[in-house]
């Protein structure tokens, strides 16, 4: 989830992080073991890399983006750990159109919940220009049932904001409630995960 236009954020990945949890998401892999992934994949704000080892697994064609160095580095030696084969890029979320490619399936795993109503924006365009129609986003991100506001955590989402966010180009097929796992909180975090078509 670090993948910022505000600079690296590498220094987050110094020590245990409470999202780093060294598995999948449970909301992610319940799609995965329906099948729901498929084609080429993006994993977009990847951190260490568990969502893109996940899609490996499943012999998918996956691609990981992140700002963090040092989760990139992480990512790759799990990687090779694991003797899976995936593609790791230390890349902007922002900049997405720069890869030049275009993706069936795109993940993303507590990263649009950080962003500025401004770069929301951005983030949302860039996207469109990875994905074809037909092309499905799933999007994990914090919920505004989360109690805390202001306290702890990222900003909070409401689902009419994840659905006004992808109102051009993009159908919402479902926004339901989920849980983010963490090292914080045993019942996990309130959260949205949404599936999205692109039109």
């Amino acid at each position: 989830m670090t993948a910022t236009p505000h600079g690296s954020r590498d220094d987050l990945y110094i020590g245990p992080l409470p999202w780093d949890i060294g598995r999948p998401q449970t909301a992610f892999l319940d799609l995965a073991q329906t099948g729901a992934l498929r084609g080429r994949v993006l994993d977009v704000g990847c951190g260490t890399g568990e969502h893109t080892l996940m899609c490996a697994a499943l012999g998918l064609d996956v691609t990981s983006v992140d700002l963090a160095p040092r989760a990139i580095s992480i990512a790759q030696a799990k990687a090779r750990e694991r003797g899976l084969t995936a593609r790791f890029l230390r890349h902007d979320a922002l900049r997405l159109a720069e890869l030049g490619e275009s993706f069936d399936t795109v993940l993303d795993s507590l990263l649009f919940h950080i962003f500025s109503d401004g770069d929301r924006a951005s983030y949302v365009d860039t996207l469109r220009s990875v994905t074809k129609p037909g092309s499905r986003l799933f999007l994990l991100c914090f919920s505004d049932r989360q109690p805390g506001a202001g306290e702890y955590g990222p900003r909070r989402v409401t689902r009419e904001e994840i659905a006004e966010a992808f109102a051009d180009g993009w159908k919402v097929d479902s926004i339901i409630a989920a849980a983010i796992d963490n090292t914080v909180f045993p019942d996990g975090v309130l959260a949205w995960l949404a599936t999205l078509s692109r039109i």
